[in-house]
């Protein structure tokens, strides 16, 4: 590879813009049920990443009427999805989703970027 090539590719892989979280179909709906339960329909479902938790970063989810310029926010069915710009590259190509059973309820995030998790599964890295 030749130099200019090189630079071009290091270029473009530093400034290739992170892809952002998606939700699926029943997060969505569980996420608006919730937000009608609240009563403000402002709210919008910010979820980012902390430091914390056994394998040092958790996830954080919340309802959060206001977002800040550098916040990317998308809406996905029907559904504002916040994210800060700081958690972003944790968070890109991570899909949120809910699940509603016998065994297993609640909202789980699958995340291509985690590399280990804790036993209890509440923190990564």
């Amino acid at each position: 590879m030749t130099e200019t090539t090189s630079s071009k590719v290091k270029m473009s892989l530093r400034t290739k813009k992170p892809k952002g979280m998606e939700m699926t179909d029943s997060a969505a709906v569980k996420v608006k049920e919730l937000i009608a339960e609240e009563g403000d329909d402002r709210m919008a479902l910010r979820v980012a990443v902390r430091p914390g938790g056994c394998s040092g970063l958790s996830y954080e989810m919340f309802f959060d009427a206001e977002t800040s310029g550098s916040d990317i926010v998308t809406e996905q069915g029907g559904v504002r999805l916040v994210v800060d710009e700081d958690s972003l590259p944790w968070l890109s190509g991570a899909v949120l989703d809910y699940k509603d059973g016998l065994m297993d309820s609640g909202f789980t995030i699958e995340n291509p970027n985690v590399s280990r998790s804790c036993g209890c599964g509440n923190s990564f890295s």
